[in-house]
């Protein structure tokens, strides 16, 4: 049991900085993920940036997950087929949905940093980070629409995530990094003394520290 998000983050740390990756970029999964994040960019001297992403629910059930919009330049729409198939509607149904999700991931970073677009990751070690996984549907999409914007390798960090839903997820990345695999596993929460839920104004504060650390830097 991890006493809080940044004690798990120092841990994370530790581990990704002896796989010494090249150019490294830190990307966290709002808003939990965040604080994780903080202790990574921090040991890998890397720029910490969020990786946004919004579920495209279905029309009349928006808890079942039709697809995913994850941020980038351009935004990648990530569809479940096999939905998709079963309930006989195709991508341009969602034309809407997909709109009104980036409007909202616009929003949010606009929120969290001020409108910065998004770091580029081509070329680069882009390292995810979030505070655990459950299902791992929200991390697949984000995965596969960080793959598109084209960094040299994908690394995977987090403190707890199922045992069963690991497999399911190393084929994705290029290194997997999960410090607890717990059986039987019930919530993420469930692993932290502290997993109180985090505000806004507590993210933009660390992403604006781990920008002034950078700077203090150079």
């Amino acid at each position: 049991m991890f006493q809080d998000r940044e004690e798990a983050g120092r841990e994370l740390a530790g581990r990704l900085a002896a796989l010494a990756p090249e150019r490294p970029v830190v990307l966290a999964l709002p808003r939990g993920g965040v604080p994780v994040a903080l202790p990574v960019a921090r040991a890998l001297d890397a720029p910490l940036d969020l990786l946004l992403v919004r579920k495209i629910g279905m029309p009349g059930n928006p808890e079942l997950a039709a697809g995913a919009l994850v941020e980038g330049t351009p935004p990648e729409v990530v569809f479940n087929h096999c939905i998709l198939r079963a309930s006989g509607l195709g991508e341009a149904d969602f034309a809407a949905a997909i709109e009104a999700a980036l409007k909202e991931i616009g929003r949010r970073r606009e929120r969290y940093l001020g409108g910065r677009p998004p770091l580029p990751v081509a070329g680069r070690s882009a390292i995810v980070v979030d505070d655990g996984i459950a299902t791992g549907a929200t991390v697949k999409a984000a995965l596969g629409g960080l793959r598109a914007r084209g960094p040299a390798t994908i690394v995977l960090a987090i403190p707890v995530a199922p045992r069963d839903v690991v497999p399911d997820l190393a084929p994705l990345v290029d290194e997997l990094i999960c410090l607890e695999t717990p059986d039987p596993f019930h919530a993420v929460g469930m692993h932290y003394r502290d997993f109180r839920q985090l505000s806004d104004p507590e993210v933009t504060a660390a992403l604006q520290a781990a920008e002034r650390g950078r700077e203090k830097g150079k």
